[in-house]
């Protein structure tokens, strides 16, 4: 017998022993997602393609295909629009299913589509209408099929509901509205007497509970169960009690399987321990396996408890939480499994350990929150409406059928901000052994106040005068560049000094601009209404990414400054849930950073992750951190030992968790911005004799303009007020236009007197002020470096910069602008805190280093094509030194005072922004300044209902006070 015919003959014995009977069989009809499908016959009622048959992909939504129209959610609140696009869709295929699957049970599943569909095989309906469209259904197709030959598939799509309070729940909503078969489709294979379900519920101590949910059984059967660990175990586990199979009870359509092991390892955010649990349906004699069916677990236990809090293992959960739909530009909501697996990894990234959506997700994303571990909150739909019973009853039913063994789900919740119906709050638990709490968000529900959006100071009633358990579902509106990471660090501390607090979400991902098919793919995010997420469209990093990494991070390094008198030691938090600090590690660098003085390329070159910056640093010393044993809330002392530490400008911390992946780096300035630049100059002087030193500077005038002069640079001033006329390089005549400065920025300054002189071989220009500036001297030396050292608020009469210099004063911007083109600016380098721009309430995140940016204008949340990231305009937190690059007219700036924020141009306002309404605090006048403070950035709410970080600056002017210094020195050469 050939080896062909001897295979062919085992497979036709295990076939007649039942083996394949044992799993289920699947058989895709469609693709399995975004960049897999299949392609099927298709029809459009209106709008783009309509009126013929032609071809789409299919898992997709049609509009991205290029039919019908595309509709924002919010088109009820737009005058005259009476009602959204309304396409309906035909879809048609052929397919084949083998022959031996007569006999068995067959299953038609559809895993979501928008919204009303209806199904037709071989001409015949497979059943009702199913209406809803965030939800798995199946169809049992067995009596409807031609086994072994060719069978045809008619699915019709009604975007808009026949149903009023679909339509209510899911259409009248702040999302895209989209059409079509979005995700899989399918068929399962079963043997007429099988496992229909399970539904488990689990116990850290090693307990489960399986409701086993069976067809066709005759209570001549049996149940067993099996446990694998799907990870390499380093601790054994046992069956415990009694392992002989469960008699099946005829006619019982569920039966109870109960079973329990030792040694098994616990599911938690931090430690996602995971195993399969395999149900088999066991013959008469208990020796063949009838049907049999694995799904994947957990051990945990939930539980919460009225004012106290919601408990995972025992141990009170803090959610650091987002919201996130599931979306992509190219997709709508089709998705895959590979940008779920993107996604969970970003969000913990973020140090965010949980996640909240307005629908059912993709099962991959609940897959990756199981295995990478984060906790998730699973909503029925209703943006602010509800289903009604009749519809409700049937989605709750399959929302948990589908989710209900995923040890990530610690919540169920039914609707959103008013999209609750009470009636649906009972299923939940009658499909969920486990009987998980239910929230309603934004309402004060069940022992659970989950009200949005709360101001910093909420109270009277809920949270700081309350006494429920407080967890906002929705906080941290992140619309354009607003939110998420502005004033995190202030809300967090407060909310979470409070007993009750359980955790928030902030709002919300990603920024949800699809690619419009019918726009040459420019990319619409619908004005303000979908640009909210913390991420691009594309998973692009914005700014406050990396401030909530920062405040969020588990391993928090309490405020450092580096003096001589440091040791290296420094006070860590845990802020884990699970984790002992043991367990993790901390690598430090010393970096040294060169300025253009005497160049910056030297030491190594690290890319960063977006938007083309760079950082330019040499390491002196490294090594690891030793880390104290401390348990979850605890803080002790962290101990390192660098010989070379003040030989370096920057203490770079990097912790890594138990999983030995970076969870934040946290940067720290070695030396002041005076002491640093002093060092650079002395290098540079170091070095071999500079001829331009060998003549002196001059100063010359003339009826409007006082000039200094030198070798390399010459500088004029009006006399009028001081300010600069003209920059000129000498060596080819450049002008630099650098000028119109400095004017006051946040404060009165009235020149009083003007005087010029020479001085050491340098000319110097004194210029006396009424008002909040006292003085501001220039001094141009020989070498064509011309410094700026300006006094403020040094006295408290003589013109007052105020309304009234002994009362406290609110001040927003503080500094002083100047003029420069931007169509002159072709990138920056610098040396601070970067590479992202800064608000004074989202400082965190930004890290000391040399950066590099090229010129952009993005503006956040807000193109037609790819957006660029970091955006180059706005304020950067602590200059040490910048050079703003330009092919004809670059200089370089130096920061000779501690603590000065450097604006860059004014980034462009979002031209789609709600009524025209600044999504941003004003900028000064001018292009480019040097400012002592700045504003902080809204959040949703106004800045008066923020924390004390975004407040404005309070400035009281006393007499004998030393006042402030901004000093500054510019090289134009």
């Amino acid at each position: 017998m050939s080896r062909k015919h001897f295979l062919g003959t085992i497979l036709i014995l295990l076939a007649a022993l039942g083996v394949q009977a044992q799993q289920t069989e699947r058989q895709y009809l469609s693709g399995t997602g975004l960049g897999n499908t299949v392609t099927w016959q298709f029809r459009v009622s209106e709008g783009r393609g309509s009126g013929r048959w032609s071809k789409i992909e299919v898992p997709s939504q049609w509009e991205l295909q290029g039919f019908g129209e595309y509709t924002y959610g919010r088109w009820y609140k737009k005058p005259g629009v009476k009602n959204p696009s309304m396409e309906e869709g035909t879809y048609k295929r052929s397919f084949r299913v083998p022959r031996d699957w007569q006999g068995q049970n067959v299953r038609l599943w559809f895993d979501g589509v928008m919204t009303d569909t209806e199904v037709f095989v071989n001409g015949q309906s497979a059943g009702e209408v199913h209406r809803g469209g965030f939800y798995r259904f199946s169809y049992d197709i067995t009596d409807l099929l031609k086994y072994g030959s060719s069978n045809q598939i008619e699915v019709h799509v009604k975007k808009h509901s026949d149903n009023r309070s679909v339509n209510a729940a899911e259409r009248k909503a702040d999302w895209w509205l989209f059409g079509g078969i979005y995700r899989p489709v399918w068929l399962e294979a079963k043997p007429a007497v099988h496992i229909e379900r399970l539904a488990v519920a689990t116990s850290e101590d090693g307990t489960v509970k399986a409701e086993v949910y069976l067809q066709g059984v005759t209570g001549e059967e049996s149940l067993m169960a099996e446990l694998t660990p799907l990870a390499i175990e380093t601790t054994s586990f046992s069956r415990v009690g009694d392992t002989t199979p469960v008699r099946v009870v005829k006619d019982a359509p569920m039966q109870t399987l109960t079973a329990s092991w030792d040694g098994i390892r616990p599911w938690t955010p931090e430690t996602p321990n995971l195993y399969n649990l395999t149900v088999s349906l066991m013959d008469k004699e208990g020796t063949r396996t009838i049907h049999s069916m694995t799904t994947r677990i957990g051990f945990r236990t939930i539980d919460f408890r009225p004012r106290d809090g919601l408990y995972l293992n025992g141990t009170k959960l803090v959610m650091k939480g987002i919201n996130r739909h599931s979306f992509h530009p190219d997709g709508g909501r089709t998705t895959n499994k590979e940008l779920s697996i993107q996604d969970v990894k970003l969000i913990k990234e973020m140090n965010m350990n949980a996640v909240r959506s307005h629908y059912p997700p993709d099962t991959h994303f609940l897959d990756a929150c199981d295995s990478l571990g984060l906790l998730y909150i699973d909503e029925l739909a209703g943006w602010q409406n509800a289903y009604d019973t009749p519809t409700g009853t049937n989605l709750v039913r399959e929302m948990l059928t589908r989710d209900v063994n995923h040890p990530c789900i610690v919540l169920w919740s039914n609707g959103n901000e008013g999209g609750w119906n009470v009636e649906l709050d009972s299923l939940f638990r009658t499909y969920d052994p486990q009987r998980r709490h239910v929230i309603h968000p934004w309402a004060d529900f069940d022992e659970l106040d989950t009200h949005h959006y709360p101001a910093y100071l909420t109270g009277v009633g809920r949270f700081t005068n309350g006494y429920k358990v407080f967890m906002p579902a929705e906080f941290m509106h992140g619309q354009y560049d607003q939110g998420h990471g502005a004033g995190l660090e202030d809300f967090w501390a407060r909310y979470t000094a409070h007993p009750l607090f359980a955790g928030g979400f902030m709002w919300a991902y990603s920024d949800e601009a699809v690619r419009r098919a019918d726009r040459n793919g420019e990319l619409d995010s619908e004005d303000y209404n979908a640009p909210d997420g913390i991420l691009g469209p594309f998973r692009e990093k914005e700014g406050s990414y990396y401030s909530v990494r920062e405040v969020w991070s588990p391993i928090y390094v309490e405020p450092l400054m580096i003096t001589p008198s440091f040791r290296g030691e420094f006070r860590v938090s845990n802020r884990y849930l699970f984790t002992n600090l043991k367990d993790c590690s901390m690598r430090w660098r010393v970096l040294r950073c060169a300025s253009p003085l005497h160049g910056t390329n030297e030491g190594e070159v690290i890319p960063v992750a977006d938007g083309g910056a760079q950082a330019w640093r040499q390491v002196v010393d490294s090594g690891m951190v030793q880390l104290p044993a401390l348990s979850p809330g605890e803080t002790g002392f962290a101990r390192m030992a660098s010989s070379g530490l003040f030989d370096g400008d920057i203490l770079e911390l990097e912790a890594y968790g138990a999983n030995g992946e970076s969870i934040c780096t946290r940067t720290f300035p070695i030396h002041y911005a005076k002491d640093y630049l002093q060092r650079e100059k002395a290098a540079l002087l170091g070095k071999a004799n500079n001829a331009l030193q060998t003549s002196a500077s001059s100063i010359s005038e003339n009826d409007t303009l006082i000039i200094l002069h030198s070798p390399a640079v010459t500088v004029s001033f009006r006399k009028s007020d001081a300010t600069i006329s003209s920059i000129t390089r000498n060596a080819d005549g450049q002008l630099i236009p650098l000028k119109d400065g400095p004017v006051a920025v946040g404060m009165k300054m009235v020149l009083n007197t003007l005087s010029a002189r020479t001085e050491e071989g340098a000319a110097i220009l004194c210029a006396r002020y009424r008002g909040a500036a006292d003085s501001i001297v220039w001094r141009l030396t020989p070498d064509g470096l011309l410094s700026m050292d300006a006094v403020l608020l040094n006295r408290a009469s003589g013109g007052g910069g105020f309304d009234d210099a002994f009362t406290d004063t609110e001040v927003l911007n503080l500094g002083f602008t100047f003029s420069y083109p931007e169509a002159e600016c072709s990138g920056m380098r610098w040396m601070g805190r970067g590479p992202y721009r800064v608000w004074k309430n989202r400082i965190p995140g930004a890290n000391y280093g040399v950066w590099q940016k090229d010129y952009n204008n993005t503006i956040t949340g807000e193109s037609k094509d790819r957006l660029v990231y970091p955006e180059f305009k706005g304020h950067h937190a602590n200059l040490y030194w910048a050079t703003l690059q330009s092919p004809t007219a670059p200089f370089t700036v130096y920061a000779a005072s501690d603590g000065i924020f450097m604006r860059v141009f004014t980034p462009e306002e979002p031209h789609g922004r709600q009524d025209g309404i600044n999504t941003m605090p004003d900028f000064p006048a001018g292009d480019i300044s040097f400012l002592l403070d700045i504003p902080g950035i809204r959040c949703f709410k106004p800045i008066s209902q923020h924390g004390p970080q975004s407040q404005p600056g309070i400035i009281r002017i006393k007499q004998g006070d030393e006042g402030l210094r901004l000093n500054l020195m510019f090289d134009f050469r």
